[in-house]
């Protein structure tokens, strides 16, 4: 058992939890099968707990581990989901939440905004998820974020690391006041600051592939993950939540992409702690 199990060690500062579903994810699945491998490259001793910016994540009582909750069919997954990160918040818990695909980004924020009502939401991604459904599907993994701005979750959304995104989407994002930064525009000294609580969701194809292969829809032309870290790093915000999703073990033989994940937790929780 790792230090940050220890369950006789509270009051924790962080929750882990992982949502083992992938239901709306419109092409391949296996985003589902992300979290405990996430936690075995993480608990890994090939590395250790601290983070770049010195913060020991395996210190006594930082890290309580809720395991991973298994999947229902259909939107009863959703209120789960809610549910179970409003139970993490209300023990005053900081949920880092492995996905699972983007889906699961909507239940979270229901969850965060409901005691953070001025949430802001860093969102890296190759995709800026705002289609008003896709597929015939209003709650797919590319429509979160339109859930979310339609019904006021967040008072401002940030995404970096886009470069896909269409007409639709450019006009959904136009529509609720998305702050859109393209790859096309990325400078490596971007510094984001921001007034209001933050919850960072990083899909893990914001990262080019050639660093991140391990997802379903690879896009070229992404983040390093040394200029993610590097604004993660820098940011100005509190940070009260985050997730990290979008991961396809079936995509990753040699593990890369579960390490990337590994180092991504690492110095997001960080953060948090700071």
């Amino acid at each position: 058992m790792n230090q940050f199990e220890d369950v006789s060690a509270p009051p924790y500062k962080l929750a882990l939890i992982g949502f083992r579903y992938d239901e709306n994810s419109s092409s391949m699945k296996g985003a589902a099968d992300a979290p405990p491998q996430i936690r075995a490259a993480f608990r890994s001793d090939a590395s250790n707990f601290w983070s770049e910016m010195g913060v020991d994540l395996g210190a006594e009582g930082t890290f309580f581990d809720a395991g991973d909750v298994e999947p229902v069919v259909g939107t009863e997954m959703f209120s789960l989901i809610e549910d179970s990160v409003r139970t993490l918040l209300s023990d005053n818990l900081a949920p880092i939440c492995l996905g699972g695909d983007q889906s699961i980004t909507y239940p979270i924020i229901r969850a965060v905004s409901r005691k953070y009502p001025g949430l802001s939401i860093l969102h890296f991604d190759a995709h800026p998820d705002l289609y008003d459904e896709l597929l015939g599907n209003h709650h797919s993994h590319a429509s979160p974020f339109a859930r979310i701005m339609e019904e006021g979750l967040a008072k401002r959304l940030v995404q970096v690391g886009i470069r896909t995104i269409n007409g639709h989407q450019r006009e959904q994002a136009e529509r609720f006041g998305v702050e859109v930064i393209e790859m096309r525009h990325w400078r490596d000294d971007l510094t984001l600051d921001f007034a209001s609580p933050v919850y960072i969701s990083f899909d893990v194809d914001a990262l080019d592939p050639a660093f991140a292969p391990g997802v379903s829809h690879r896009e070229p032309g992404g983040l390093s993950t040394r200029q993610a870290i590097g604004l993660i790093q820098r940011l100005q915000a509190k940070v009260v939540g985050a997730d990290i999703v979008e991961f396809n073990p079936r995509m990753d033989p040699i593990q890369t992409t579960a390490a990337v994940c590994a180092k991504l937790l690492k110095e997001v929780g960080a953060k948090m702690l700071k």
